[in-house]
């Protein structure tokens, strides 16, 4: 019995929507423009415990297009996950919420992003898939680089 409580325990309890939003700043005119938009893509993931061995995980897109110096559209979604995570050594943890997560999390808000920019008037805009272990590797290397206070790139010789 003590063997049992001691096995890792990693499942999805649920998967929302958390917040959306759309801006169409110079609309109906912009829908008078030739010219394909330029897209902007910025991506954000988070992590919090919300109770114990359970965990809510974020991922948050902005897609800016414009049109010359025009946006046509805003549209920022934040999609979350709430997981349940027990008995996960702590090594383990980081990257379970950081890379994990976010993997299970990211094709929903790729939908919902896709569903809206259709239903606002404009083509649909496909977001890339998203390599977040190397995302997560980026992440950690900026926050111990901001945390040092240097560099990286220091060499001693």
């Amino acid at each position: 019995m003590s063997d049992e409580n001691l096995q890792p325990v990693f499942q999805i309890q649920r998967v929302y929507l958390k917040d959306m939003s759309l801006e169409q700043p110079n609309s109906p005119s912009i829908f008078l423009e030739q010219e394909a938009p330029t897209i902007e893509v910025s991506l954000d993931v988070g992590a919090e415990a919300i109770a114990d061995g359970i965990y809510e995980s974020t991922v948050t897109i902005t897609v800016t297009a414009k049109v010359k110096d025009k946006v046509a559209f805003l549209v920022e979604g934040k999609q979350a996950g709430i997981f349940e995570a027990r008995n996960i050594p702590a090594d383990q943890m980081d990257p379970l919420l950081g890379i994990g997560c976010p993997n299970i999390v990211y094709p929903y808000l790729r939908g919902n992003i896709a569903d809206v920019i259709t239903r606002a008037g404009f083509p649909p805009v496909h977001l890339a898939e998203i390599n977040f272990e190397v995302f997560y590797q980026q992440r950690r290397a900026a926050l111990a680089e901001a945390a040092a206070g240097t560099p990286a790139d220091t060499t001693v010789q």
